[in-house]
């Protein structure tokens, strides 16, 4: 059984792979493909929200600021890239005060530094949080509030230094990634590449921690930590690992967002695009990867179709999703299908994997 599971997983992900890498640069225009670029990062960010939510239990409402760190120390460096050596970024010459780089700024002028914070920076400050956090035994709907709030705070702290991380503005008109012109569309299309090959390398890590040995301590924790405490675990280690993870995944996902699209600002790193995160996971499926990349995606695409027509009514809709599918389809659209057939087969429905505010 566990044989044709593990062949069934690796012909999904082939599929996955000449779906991304073969079919998508065919057939769709440079701009679409940017899209969809666009789209693939927060598929990126609901790997790490199906690992954290859908098999710890932990409601993740802040994954914006994880997203944001990423972003912004990518941003940081291609700004510096741009300006070149010893000249300020455009914002700082425009709207700050200072005649030299700030000094928390000059290390990101490296190339590998940058390129390890994008990761490093979010997963410490996870680690951070996480020990406060589980250590308190802070759990459930508490959880998701502290995760939230931190979201929003972060996104305030950045708007209020405009001198230095561009204000509401955020850090725009980035032209270069890594001596690559980001105009171009070979090196648009390159870009493209990477976050798909990105998106794939993260699931593959994902579920490999999920069917691992840990997967299952973690799934323990999930549904009764008091038990798991007694068997001589320590819960909080086996939750602040998941935590850490995910913020590892959002942050290299904020982290190639920047060339996709140009931009990194507090719009898009407060706690609106945090729920957006978590409601393409759950309408896709929290417990399921592929679902969750699906939702993701599906959520961004229809953010983008159906905001043109409907701007002041989409945010309504999202929230509309979001309750619809906690409340009549717990496991997302990835467990439709199994719904259908047990109704069918007159058999009562299954009690959902992960209850909104559930044991974090």
């Amino acid at each position: 059984m566990k044989v044709l599971k593990g062949r069934t997983a690796w012909a999904g992900f082939a599929a996955g792979a000449v779906l991304l890498f073969a079919v998508a640069p065919a057939l769709l225009s440079d701009f679409r493909l940017g899209l969809l670029a666009k789209y693939l990062c927060m598929a990126m960010v609901a790997v790490g929200i199906c690992l954290a939510w859908g098999r710890g239990g932990l409601l993740t409402l802040g994954q914006g600021v994880f997203f944001g760190l990423g972003g912004y120390a990518m941003a940081m460096h291609l700004k510096l890239a741009d300006a070149g050596p010893g000249n300020l970024p455009d914002f700082m010459q425009l709207y700050g005060t200072a005649t030299e780089l700030p000094w928390w700024w000059r290390p990101f002028a490296n190339p590998v530094f940058a390129l390890a914070a994008t990761v490093l920076l979010p997963m410490a400050v996870a680690a951070l949080l996480g020990l406060f956090i589980f250590r308190r035994r802070v759990r459930g709907a508490y959880f998701a509030i502290l995760s939230q709030a931190l979201a929003a705070a972060f996104a305030i702290w950045l708007v209020g230094q405009q001198a230095t991380t561009g204000g509401t503005n955020g850090l725009t008109d980035i032209q270069g990634f890594f001596g690559y012109a980001l105009d171009d569309p070979v090196n648009q299309r390159m870009v493209y590449l990477v976050i798909a090959a990105a998106l794939l390398l993260l699931i593959a890590v994902a579920r490999q921690l999920i069917h691992s040995r840990y997967g299952e301590l973690l799934v323990a924790v999930r549904d009764s930590e008091e038990r798991v405490r007694f068997l001589g675990y320590d819960p909080a280690n086996v939750k602040l690992v998941a935590y850490v993870v995910a913020a590892g995944m959002a942050g290299l996902a904020g982290a190639l967002f920047v060339p996709a699209v140009g931009i990194i600002s507090p719009a898009l790193i407060g706690i609106v695009p945090s729920i957006e995160f978590v409601i393409g996971a759950a309408v896709g499926g929290r417990a399921s990867l592929v679902g969750a990349v699906l939702g993701a995606i599906t959520v961004a695409w229809a953010k983008t179709a159906l905001s043109e027509e409907f701007p002041a009514g989409w945010t309504y809709f999202q929230g509309l999703l979001f309750i619809v599918a906690l409340a009549f389809l717990p496991g997302g659209l990835a467990s439709l299908a199994k719904t259908v057939r047990r109704r069918k087969a007159g058999a009562p429905d299954k009690a959902p994997v992960v209850a909104v505010g559930e044991a974090a």
